[in-house]
């Protein structure tokens, strides 16, 4: 495939490794700022889009009838949905075990001190993950990668929090770590120390270790999460434990609102975080807070929608009130068993009232602002990396209304052709490199 650029005056042939042209939508979700409001509704539709990648990133995005390029291989869209590969800014997804039990004994109306009784519950999880060896946690880790991927989710981030004692934490921030350097997978790394107090240990003292770990934590963990609820840590536990990690030079994140309204939205605001997640029982002070700051609020409709909760985050009220707002699984063993993007989107809609393209900018190029790494993904814009997805749809409500299966047919990860559709072991199969 080889012409000259048109359009303009200069005629000088340009070279690309990989074009992909005919879409019948191609999504940039562009902007140099988190989207809120009417913005938020943009996805910076090109219709007939074309888009060209060079050494793995992108070097044009136009119209198809208006460039043209010597390519090394075209990709033919035929007609189908072109955007960026998801952003999933929330996870859990180093942990031993599972949960399964759990949902039978939900069903059968246990409360959740019933279920830990019973030896359920996170301690569980905690207690897998204990024993679980690095190498065990690192061919688990892959699997879900390689499963993400195949649904288009191409940056994620990874929290520990499943071993609530500085050996495993560390082992948990490890796995992360070497996981984001072999698989094509970026990963960003959350230290989540304060996710619970472990069973039979005293408050004070194991938040004095939380603080004690932070300095330690540092070189394997680019962000610092609390779990600010009831029953888990206060909000002046919370403020303690993120102005340390601050200092220290993590960026803060923060669990907030979920279950009760303690003021974590607004604690997050305060303190800078490049996050505040769940905000199911956010205030309208806290709404106010955030509209005000640069955290943005990610939602996480697929824990309250596992959880079977009434409440969910009022996703429309902040819209209106100038909150940003992102989209990510919260996958985990206990509350939201789901490695799939795509159903969030839905999810988003059905149980937010999101509209379809508020819920796509949410998953991309918001959610990338919620991981502080916006500039290099996200959206499709010149210069930045070249993940990207083709969806066998027409349309970016079709991606969004049609749901149960998977709706990706291509994902390209840093301009490199991802073979998916296979769970393998690390090192092969699914999540295998293939150049273009």
């Amino acid at each position: 495939m080889s012409a000259k650029r048109r359009g303009g005056g200069d005629n000088t042939m340009m070279q690309a490794d990989l074009v992909i042209a005919n879409a019948s939508e191609l999504l940039t979700c562009a902007a140099d700022k988190p989207k809120r409001g009417k913005a938020l509704s943009d996805l910076g539709i090109i219709r007939n889009g074309a888009v060209a990648v060079k050494n793995g990133l992108i070097a044009w995005v136009g119209k198809t009838s208006e460039f043209d390029f010597e390519a090394s291989q075209v990709l033919d869209a035929g007609n189908r949905l072109v955007m960026p590969g998801f952003v999933d800014c929330h996870t859990h997804l180093v942990f031993g075990g599972g949960r399964e039990k759990d949902l039978v004994r939900k069903l059968q109306g246990k409360s959740y001190l019933e279920i830990l009784a019973e030896g359920g519950g996170i301690l569980s999880t905690v207690e897998h993950t204990r024993a679980a060896s690095e190498e065990e946690l690192y061919h688990l880790g892959w699997r879900r990668l390689d499963t993400m991927l195949a649904h288009g989710t191409t940056t994620v981030e990874i929290k520990s929090g499943y071993g609530l004692d500085e050996m495993t934490e560390q082992k948990i921030l490890r796995v992360a770590r070497r996981l984001g350097r072999d698989h094509p997978m970026d990963v960003a790394t959350t230290y989540l120390g304060a996710h619970a107090i472990p069973g039979g240990r005293n408050r004070e003292e194991y938040v004095a270790e939380v603080l004690a770990s932070l300095e330690k934590m540092r070189s394997w963990a680019e962000f610092c999460d609390v779990f600010c609820e009831k029953g888990a840590f206060t909000l002046e536990e919370s403020r303690h434990i993120l102005e340390a990690a601050k200092s220290l030079g993590y960026k803060l994140k923060i669990h907030a609102e979920q279950m009760t309204g303690l003021g974590g939205a607004a604690l997050a605001a305060a303190l800078g975080a490049v996050s505040a997640d769940h905000l199911d029982h956010i205030s309208e002070r806290g709404i106010q807070r955030l509209a005000r700051s640069n955290t943005i609020g990610v939602l996480l409709p697929g824990a309250s929608f596992y959880l079977m909760q009434e409440s969910r985050a009022p996703a429309r009220g902040m819209i209106e009130g100038g909150a940003a707002l992102a989209l990510a699984t919260d996958f985990n063993p206990g509350s939201c068993p789901c490695e799939n993007m795509q159903l969030m989107l839905t999810l988003a809609c059905l149980q937010m009232k999101l509209l379809p393209a508020e819920a796509i900018n949410c998953a991309t190029i918001n959610a990338a602002f919620a991981l502080d790494r916006a500039g290099a993904v996200g959206s499709l814009e010149e210069g930045k990396q070249a993940d990207i997805l083709i969806a066998d749809v027409v349309s970016h409500e079709s991606l969004v209304s049609r749901f149960g299966t998977n709706r990706v047919a291509r994902v390209i990860k840093k301009g490199m052709l991802m073979q998916t559709g296979k769970t393998a072991e690390a090192g092969g199969g699914g999540g295998q490199r293939f150049p273009v």
